[in-house]
């Protein structure tokens, strides 16, 4: 019997491997554009892409690139990996605890400065990754939900939307979960915290979707 495919897993090095094998023929993924130091790739479970860029490059190999205006010909590329920022960071805050954290987060992940310009900066990256991919070509989008001035945002569900807009089919969802998180002291919870993140594998492709999550 081969082997079951789940879609929750401890190991994203598992969870993209798991969607090569099911969704991406050649077994390689054609471009990172947002790929940092190429965590993805340091074990040698997956292979380096072709095309790496980053908007500050930390080695001569990756190509100094906004992702949302990559230097790639329209329908040229059968995949592509994102891993975007997702912290929302205004600046230091009051609370030495806040702080710490919020530092230790942003130091690294990235961030931006508002849910507005992060939510925007998604959609201007799949309306690009739209335009390189080859028909049915494959987007992998690493996301994860946040809280921001007491309220839940639900970044996955917001990239799932803003792709089927755009063109894409959401063909699958796979969710990271996580053992510990960095988490400082809150005099009250107000919501859960978040230890999953998610995957989404959306296809360039066409189609009716006939519901809008």
């Amino acid at each position: 019997m081969s082997k079951i495919i789940k879609s929750i897993n401890y190991d994203q090095i598992d969870i993209i491997n798991n969607i090569i094998d099911l969704h991406i023929e050649s077994g390689v993924i054609d471009c990172d554009p947002t790929y940092s130091t190429g965590n993805f790739y340091k074990n040698g479970k997956i292979t380096q892409p072709k095309y790496k860029y980053d908007i500050k490059p930390q080695s001569d190999d990756i190509i100094e690139c906004d992702c949302t205006k990559l230097p790639l010909d329209d329908n040229s590329l059968n995949s592509i990996i994102f891993d975007p920022p997702f912290v929302i960071s205004k600046g230091p805050s009051l609370n030495k605890e806040i702080k710490k954290v919020s530092l230790i987060i942003t130091n690294r992940f990235s961030s931006c400065e508002s849910i507005p310009i992060l939510w925007d900066f998604y959609t201007k990256s799949i309306k690009e990754f739209y335009r390189v991919l080859n028909k049915n070509g494959i987007l992998i989008f690493k996301c994860q939900d946040t809280v921001n001035g007491g309220k839940n945002y639900f970044s996955h569900i917001h990239v799932m939307n803003e792709s089927i807009k755009n063109g894409f089919y959401p063909k699958d969802l796979f969710v990271l979960l996580a053992k510990s998180r960095i988490i400082g002291k809150m005099k009250k919870q107000q919501h859960a915290r978040k230890f999953h993140s998610y995957f989404l594998v959306l296809q360039k492709k066409k189609v009716n979707i006939p519901y809008n999550l």
